[in-house]
């Protein structure tokens, strides 16, 4: 099986891409080729270098190629989408896009989400992005018999990379005992999902050509509220997570130069819990294993051994400071408000 990836070193690609290695897949992977930053390729991938926002590029560096697969981690708005189309047809058996689970209806309406639920997120672009990526993507396989298979990953994560708003920095306030804002008050249900778990799942929908015009989600099993989440990093820790609550939509108020500030209002603050019977129906071998008490104990012992990679970002530290400042300043104000 000759599979290409778009993209290749990122937390979820790189996990794929060292599972297609150990499943004998033949792998090539297309990049700048930039190397900060990144996860290193496993040996035996095959490496090329274009600009994936350069059509002539691709071009050029693919050659006459041809593939059984492609999946493509770098596709993000219709334009991306229309561009692969026009870019590999006639070039793969199947075409994988990753989208994202973020486009299903918010508010929720219903859990669990499954692959029929109504695609809506007026709170986030990426997510609209997403769901006209998706579009297209349809309309190809309807019109033109394009080869699509839509994979959405939830929140996924792998052992340098921890799933917290704030990242490492998150994770280092826990640590050292100091206060964290957690949005909202912190009993929605969230899933969080191994990156070595959502390859097997991605991976087994390489070839498999039942997949092709479907839809599928890959995540965990688990759900857990967020203060459960924060509270295992600081079992895991042995230090007790001080969390405080603060509702989400002041999160763009106090601190709108935040990256996540608009990614917790448009998603996370929502209960996000998957129905996976499908991608279990077409990759049988698709069992989600990393619970996150596990998970969270791989990230303690990769942060023991990188403390380098792993030290807390100073700005980010300051935008965390700043919400446990808010959440103060909002509890001061309702105390003068009481009778």
């Amino acid at each position: 099986m000759k599979v290409l990836y778009i993209g290749g070193t990122g937390t979820i690609s790189s996990a794929s891409v060292a599972e297609s290695v150990r499943q004998g897949q033949d792998v090539h992977v297309l990049n700048r080729g930039r190397t900060a930053g990144r996860r290193p390729l496993p040996d035996g991938v095959t490496t090329i270098e274009a600009d994936v926002e350069d059509a002539e590029s691709l071009r050029r560096a693919l050659g006459g190629a041809t593939f059984d697969s492609v999946v493509n981690f770098l596709s993000f708005g219709a334009k991306d989408a229309a561009a692969a189309v026009d870019l590999l047809a006639g070039r793969t058996s199947q075409y994988i896009h990753i989208s994202s689970a973020s486009i299903y209806h918010k508010p929720v309406r219903q859990v669990p989400f499954v692959e029929s639920t109504t695609r809506r997120n007026p709170f986030l672009g990426y997510a609209r992005e997403k769901i006209a990526a998706e579009d297209v993507l349809h309309r190809a396989y309807e019109e033109r018999d394009f080869p699509a298979t839509i994979v959405r990953p939830s929140h996924t994560y792998d052992d340098a990379h921890p799933p917290l708003p704030g990242d490492w920095t998150a994770w280092d306030r826990i640590a050292r005992g100091d206060e964290l804002v957690v949005p909202g008050d912190g009993t929605s249900l969230w899933t969080l999902t191994h990156a070595r778990d959502f390859a097997v799942g991605l991976v087994g929908l390489i070839g498999n050509w039942q997949a092709i015009g479907e839809d599928f989600h890959i995540t965990s099993n688990e759900a857990l509220t967020w203060n459960e989440i924060y509270d295992i990093v600081g079992r895991t820790e042995g230090t007790p997570a001080r969390l405080l609550h603060l509702p989400s939509e002041l999160l763009p108020v106090v601190a709108p130069d935040w990256f996540w500030s608009d990614l917790i209002v448009g998603d996370l603050q929502h209960s996000a819990v998957f129905d996976n019977s499908k991608i279990k129906r077409f990759v049988p071998a698709f069992n989600p294993t990393t619970t996150w008490s596990e998970g969270a104990r791989r990230l303690r012992d990769h942060r023991a051994a990188h403390a380098e990679q792993t030290r807390p970002d100073a700005a980010t530290d300051a935008v965390l400071g700043r919400l446990v400042e808010g959440h103060r300043a909002a509890a001061a104000a309702l105390a003068a408000l009481a009778p």
